[in-house]
């Protein structure tokens, strides 16, 4: 009988696994996955369909995020461990100086946030964001926040970071595409919704050197001088992939523009290389080849498989997020959803941030509200006409953006900000919570706007 009515049934999955979420405190991954059977069986697939319905969804959301998110780690990994964190963050400050040390640490995370999570990417920046706040003094908050939404800003809306890679392929936005725009509005978003907002409020709250700094300063001085790889090779390997899926999209723009429908053996090969995977795959194997000699082959196998370890339950929430995508899609859920959403007038870009602000709110995961919303939204770009490549990738910015708002209590990320700068829930929230909230709104408000102009 649910299956007669789609959109009372796709009310009740989502509440029950915000239910199962949230107040029962099951895992992410398992909630998802028995949500999404359950929302198969009541919404009329055959029991004969059931797993491989299942199984499609989940596969085909691991066969594009995988290998981005898993070579990313490995990346991040090597750049960890060698200190290129250390050396990005303390050539940027020496060149921009004490006044403007808060901006450096922040551009430092901006560009070693590209191939590194937010949680990993505050940890390992932290001993530095430390050392800094202790060296020139004032308030933690003015050196922490520049740094700590810079990471938001790069894991919310810049490949490879799972979440906009899992919306693109769900909405079926160029990856390329999506990260020279993803880049471009994340940089402003960042600036005015972080590092002014840090450089205006951060100084009004007095957060000193937390504990947790003694243990850390160590960290940070832990490489000797000539151990620490040159500046240019950091500053090499994390342009590197960029500049290959620039190269991609670039010659891929020039054949359609030429109507070209069939390159030469150079201009495929040059593609191929600037595809995203590759392009990852290609970065990796120049920074195990730059710091093999350094670190011996046998260490640099042992860290490519640490930085594997932690990414398993993001991945594995990630394909299931898709696999409820996949669920809602066969039922007519989505489709649904989408003539509703049609009949209220609600344009796609609004519809996508409010509902990814929904459940943001409702259950707490930025990457679990991105996929869902994607695999809503979904049915309504199939069913539209006229949206173009970069309307693809303006409406999964602005889901990020509503799955990037309202940090509190039931996000992971809040915690960690909270526990590692020795802040209490009621200066996080005042802090951390509106910081977020204003990077997200802003970059769905440039979206919006930039979509109505390409």
């Amino acid at each position: 009988m649910l299956a007669d009515y789609p959109l009372f049934l796709a009310a009740i999955a989502i509440a029950l696994l915000l239910i199962c979420i949230i107040h029962f405190k099951i895992h992410a991954f398992v909630s998802l996955v028995m949500v999404s059977a359950l929302t198969a069986i009541f919404g009329g697939i055959p029991s004969s369909d059931l797993v491989p319905t299942l199984l499609s969804g989940f596969a085909s959301t691991l066969a594009s995020v995988a290998l981005l998110v898993g070579l990313g780690a490995m990346i991040g990994k090597l750049l960890e461990v060698t200190g290129g964190a250390q050396v990005l963050a303390d050539s940027l400050i020496n060149r921009f100086g004490q006044k403007r040390a808060p901006f450096a640490l922040g551009l430092a995370s901006l560009l070693f946030g590209f191939p590194i999570f937010f949680d990993a990417g505050l940890v390992v920046m932290l001993p530095v964001i430390l050392s800094v706040a202790a060296r020139f003094g004032g308030s933690v908050l003015l050196y922490a926040l520049p740094a700590a939404g810079a990471f938001a800003a790069m894991h919310g809306f810049v490949p490879p970071h799972p979440g906009p890679v899992v919306a693109g392929d769900l909405l079926g936005a160029d990856i390329g595409l999506l990260l020279i725009w993803g880049t471009l509005i994340a940089l402003p978003s960042w600036y005015f919704g972080s590092y002014v907002f840090a450089k205006r409020y951060g100084t009004k709250i007095a957060l000193g050197i937390p504990a947790l700094f003694s243990s850390t300063a160590h960290s940070s001085t832990a490489h000797n001088q000539e151990d620490l790889p040159s500046l240019a090779k950091v500053l090499g390997i994390l342009l590197l992939p960029l500049v290959l899926i620039f190269l991609n999209t670039g010659l891929s723009t020039y054949l359609i523009v030429q109507n070209i429908e069939t390159p030469d053996a150079w201009l495929s090969i040059l593609i191929t290389l600037g595809q995203t995977p590759i392009a990852l795959l290609i970065t990796l194997l120049v920074s195990m080849f730059i710091f093999i000699p350094k670190l011996g082959k046998q260490q640099v196998q042992t860290l490519c498989d640490d930085a594997l370890a932690p990414i398993c339950a993001i991945i594995l929430v990630t394909g299931a997020g898709g696999m409820f995508g996949g669920v809602l899609r066969a039922t007519g859920i989505g489709d649904a959803l989408s003539q509703i959403l049609s009949d209220t007038g609600m344009p796609i870009i609004v519809a996508a941030f409010v509902i990814a602000a929904s459940l943001r709110v409702a259950q707490g995961s930025a990457t679990v509200s991105l996929t869902t919303t994607a695999a809503i939204i979904a049915p309504m770009i199939t069913s539209s006409t006229g949206l173009s490549s970069s309307d693809l990738c303006f409406i999964v910015i602005a889901i990020a953006g509503g799955a990037t708002i309202l940090s509190h209590f039931n996000d992971s990320g809040f915690w960690l900000v909270s526990r590692l700068f020795e802040m209490d829930e009621k200066t996080t929230l005042r802090t951390w919570t509106p910081m977020v909230t204003l990077i997200g709104m802003l970059a769905f408000t440039m979206a919006s706007l930039l979509s109505l102009v390409f």
